[in-house]
């Protein structure tokens, strides 16, 4: 069996008095998609923030393909290749999709080849045709697929997505699915914080359960939709 490519071992993260994270451990396998969920406040997005170095965990390590990548810079962590897509998504409101997308490109590229990476990410996603749209115009769906284009365009190896199809409908959620899966068939490896569970449950291979903190299962969407712990900590009645 080959090595994962992401090993994330005994992560604690404390804010003053507070135990956002609590000894978090996981592997990610080459090609997964993982999907992490859990309450509000259960360390979600806390865990993702860690893992990009937006905050430097208490105690633990990160590693990318066996490398030690715990407490370095989001910028460090991203020419590695990992990256992640931000919950409140945060484009330039004044700027064309295709500049939103090539300002993730510039961070391993120039200008010239940067551009081209952009214009292939937005194929990738399927907004060619509204390159020149300024965001402040952009649907929902829309948004949500330039901050997929734009995280691809620092051409990652794992991907963090947070929270991408939240204010989508059921068929722009199915069209995103399809979009994660053919990301992952084309060799992304892809773990995914989400709270619409259908969607978590028919996407994800293996889930993650936070809460407190803390992991409290893991396996597969089976085996997660019937645990007790789970069902009692946040899916609730429907899965009971």
């Amino acid at each position: 069996m080959s090595a994962p490519i992401l090993e994330i071992r005994n992560i604690s993260k404390r804010f003053g008095g507070l135990q956002a994270l609590d000894d978090v451990s996981f592997d990610v396998a080459r090609g997964e998609i993982v999907g992490l969920i859990g309450p509000n406040g259960a360390g979600k997005s806390t865990l993702f923030n860690t893992l990009v170095g937006l905050h430097s965990p208490t105690s633990g390590s990160v590693r990318l393909e066996g490398e030690d990548i715990t407490g370095l810079k989001p910028h460090k962590v991203a020419a590695r290749g990992m990256t992640k897509t931000f919950q409140n998504v945060a484009l330039f409101a004044e700027t064309s999709v295709l500049d939103n997308v090539l300002i993730g490109a510039l961070l391993r590229s120039n200008v010239a080849e940067a551009r081209k990476i952009a214009e292939g990410c937005l194929e990738r996603v399927g907004l060619v045709g509204i390159a020149n749209k300024l965001a402040k115009d952009l649907s929902f769906p829309e948004r949500a697929r330039v901050e997929v284009a734009r995280s691809l365009a620092t051409q990652p190896k794992v991907l963090l997505l947070d929270e991408v199809m939240a204010a989508l409908n059921r068929v722009e959620m199915q069209e995103i699915m399809a979009l994660i899966r053919q990301l992952r068939d084309d060799g992304l490896t892809v773990v995914v914080v989400e709270h619409h569970m259908h969607a978590i449950m028919s996407l994800c291979e293996r889930i993650i359960v936070l809460n407190f903190g803390r992991k409290i299962a893991e396996g597969s969407p089976e085996d997660i939709s019937r645990n007790p712990e789970v069902v009692r900590a946040y899916l609730g009645r429907e899965y009971a």
